[in-house]
């Protein structure tokens, strides 16, 4: 008997595609297996071209699409291989995709995830369940953050109020109160995703390790102050934004006279950037003693996790390994709950963090094609 669910989830860093093997038995998650796979760095430079604004070639999208259900299938089948579980033993797959669009606040709105899930159900022989945010999109809602829901199915009731915060390439965060189902949470704004690239222009490395180049230059407060002034910090929830927005086009616009920013200085400034921006967005809800659980890459970032710690020093900050999911791992096994969510059709959105008019069931169903023509 099937009993098993996948999530897949690329994230905004685009270091990786995350494939979690999870069994959901008396509202537990037993994590079976797990594996990061990197992508291909030709399919990584096409992403990244697309998720540029003003990159909008057709030709290049739909190549994209195929090439990353191709790749999420061949790691979904490795996964199987791993675990030596067979592809009849899984119920379904949920496939996050790789957002190169997400536009909630304008005229007809949309989202857009790259990883073709019919590709992905037809070179696995598995039901996958994709495009987890459109629905919440049509009931007016952001669409994102979707793992609020997640985050307090995984935690349970809390005795102190909990904030679990997902450090990716875009910072989100979701807020418990103890004794209480009141979930809240939001965009904060960039995680790693500015770190990420100016990483990479100016060292050609993926990632800042540790945030040791960071460390090894000094916060711009001004420049910082000015990176403040941007309004997605300042606007109410609900609210979620994207690598479209938050990019080198945007950071740009602050530097403009480059001979006066040391480029070690502006990444010490960026990670600055990530901290304040999250510190301000969890103060007027963490009041009291908060613990604080970071997921997702930046979880690995010494630098972000001191100056977190720093930032807040009444909250303890820890890593989510310590309420037994390790933060590699959270967002993928989200997308496995998700699609859990999806067959036995449970809502899984949270109307008060998206701003949809209501509940609704999220993703759309690819069946495997394992049938009998009658």
């Amino acid at each position: 008997m099937s009993k098993y669910y996948i999530g897949l989830m690329t994230g905004t860093s685009m270091d990786g595609l995350d494939a979690a093997l999870v069994q959901f038995e008396d509202h537990q998650l037993t994590l079976i297996a797990a594996e990061t796979f990197p992508l291909p760095d030709t399919l990584v430079t096409l992403c990244q071209r697309l998720c540029n604004p003003g990159h909008d070639d057709l030709d290049s999208y739909g190549r994209a699409h195929q090439w990353l259900g191709e790749f999420s299938a061949s790691a979904v089948n490795l996964l199987l291989q791993k675990a030596q579980i067979s592809a009849s033993d899984i119920i379904a797959i949920g496939s996050h995709g790789q957002t190169v669009r997400h536009r909630p606040d304008i005229d007809h709105r949309f989202t857009l995830q790259l990883g073709d899930a019919a590709i992905i159900a037809e070179l696995t022989g598995i039901d996958t369940v994709a495009d987890f945010r459109s629905m919440d999109m049509a009931a007016g809602g952001q669409g994102a953050p979707l793992v609020p829901a997640f985050h307090a199915w995984l935690m349970g009731e809390q005795q102190e109020p909990t904030v679990v915060l997902n450090l990716g390439g875009i910072g989100n965060l979701t807020y418990l109160p103890a004794h209480s189902d009141a979930i809240f949470g939001f965009d904060t704004g960039p995680g790693n995703t500015l770190i990420d690239q100016w990483c990479q222009v100016h060292t050609g490395q993926p990632y800042d390790a540790n945030g040791d180049w960071g460390r090894s230059g000094h916060v711009d407060h001004e420049l910082l102050a000015n990176l403040m002034t941007d309004e997605y910090f300042h606007r109410p929830a609900p609210k979620s934004t994207g690598r479209e927005y938050f990019n080198m086009t945007w950071l740009n616009q602050y530097l403009s006279d480059l001979q006066q920013h040391k480029s070690s200085d502006v990444q010490a400034t960026l990670h600055a950037l990530t901290v304040h921006s999250i510190a301000d967005a969890i103060r007027p809800l963490a009041r009291a003693k908060t613990h604080i659980y970071v997921c997702g890459g930046g979880a690995h970032n010494g630098l972000l996790m001191e100056q977190l710690q720093e930032s807040m020093p009444t909250h303890p900050v820890a890593t989510t390994e310590q309420i037994g999911l390790h933060p590699d791992w959270v967002e993928a096994a989200c997308f496995a709950w998700l699609a859990h969510c999806y067959v036995k059709r449970i809502p899984a959105n949270v109307p008060k963090v998206t701003g949809a008019r209501g509940y609704r069931v999220l993703g759309c169903l690819y069946p495997s094609q394992n049938l009998t023509k009658e």
